[in-house]
């Protein structure tokens, strides 16, 4: 079978498209064969092996895993002798290491059924990017129904989940992204669209009980202008370079500040949950979340769709199809 691998941490160009051996599962795994997976930041992250301090867990010089890819969806083609809830054949989406595979195995603890009225790509699109959105706002943010939401980077692959997420849970939601992206943020649910390139929001009076930042191209005292006195400012994105810390910088700031301001300000990294997968399959079944993909890439353009996924510009999810 075919799957991308590195050996080497650095740009695009150590990804390579290789024939390896088909996987076996374990006991408690399936063979899944993917029909897509989904970008994310992560992934290039891993692939750079930036910020230098993840290296701690990933590989100091080089990657302990070379597989890539995380988000994935497919048919179960056989099972570990321990699986209880599922069957061949079945279709499912979930969470493992190297998605980016014609098969993979997964663990049956990260994994659940694909809703009918989805497709595989859209799928496959959910769950990182959906966690991230689902326990940035509900269990960072403590967001109830009524509450004014604002989500900085809307249209983004977390954001357009946050739009739909937020508006699920009652909130009324403003989202805030560029021109060419207002009318799509406002057909996803969002009560109010702001074009940061025609309007300086943050002068503005509004304030808000939450603010979800999925980008992070301003700084914490803006932020804090706009947050009511016992707001709550959760930081899942930054557009920190440094090799060091990176995007780690700016939240660890905003949780020294946090000390000295009667706001809340939160910093935190999505984890896998079977318990959001079966949320998120309950969201999707029921029409009230929809996954926004921008591009679709084959195994073979691996390379090219994390090129466009780190110039920061996709709609929604990129999307890769084996």
């Amino acid at each position: 079978m075919q799957a991308i691998v590195f050996t080497n941490y650095g740009s695009p160009d150590v990804l390579q498209l290789k024939e390896v051996e088909k996987p076996v599962p374990k006991d408690n795994e399936v063979l899944v064969k993917v029909y897509a997976a989904s970008l994310n930041p992560l992934d290039w992250h891993f692939m750079r092996g930036t910020p230098y301090i993840m290296r701690l867990d990933t590989g100091l010089l080089r990657p302990k895993n070379n597989g890539m890819g995380v988000d994935v969806a497919g048919r179960i083609e056989a099972i570990g002798n321990n699986v209880k809830e599922f069957q061949p054949g079945d279709e499912v989406f979930g969470v493992c290491n190297g998605a980016f595979a014609e098969y993979v195995c997964a663990s049956e603890r990260f994994l659940v059924k694909k809703p009918v009225n989805v497709t595989f790509e859209q799928a496959a699109a959910v769950p990182i990017a959906a966690f991230t959105a689902l326990q940035g706002l509900r269990d960072q943010g403590l967001i109830q129904p009524g509450q004014k939401v604002l989500i900085n980077g809307a249209a983004g692959g977390v954001g357009t989940f946050a739009v739909q997420i937020a508006k699920s849970l009652g909130a009324e939601v403003t989202g805030v992204c560029s021109t060419r992206n207002v009318a799509m943020v406002r057909s996803i649910g969002a009560d109010h669209v702001i074009d940061y390139t025609q309007e300086n929001f943050t002068r503005c009076r509004n304030t808000y009980d939450l603010i979800f930042d999925a980008v992070g191209n301003r700084s914490l005292l803006v932020w804090r202008r706009m947050l009511r006195p016992q707001g709550t400012f959760v930081i899942v994105g930054s557009q920190s370079k440094g090799r060091w810390l990176g995007a780690l910088v700016r939240p660890l700031s905003g949780l020294l500040m946090s000390r000295f301001v009667s706001q809340s300000i939160k910093m935190f990294m999505a984890t896998w949950s079977k318990k959001d997968l079966v949320t998120m399959h309950e969201l999707l079944e029921t029409g009230k979340v929809t996954p926004v993909i921008d591009r679709y890439y084959n195994l073979s353009e691996v390379t090219e769709a994390i090129r466009y996924l780190e110039e920061g510009h996709a709609q929604g999810k990129v999307i890769i199809t084996c």
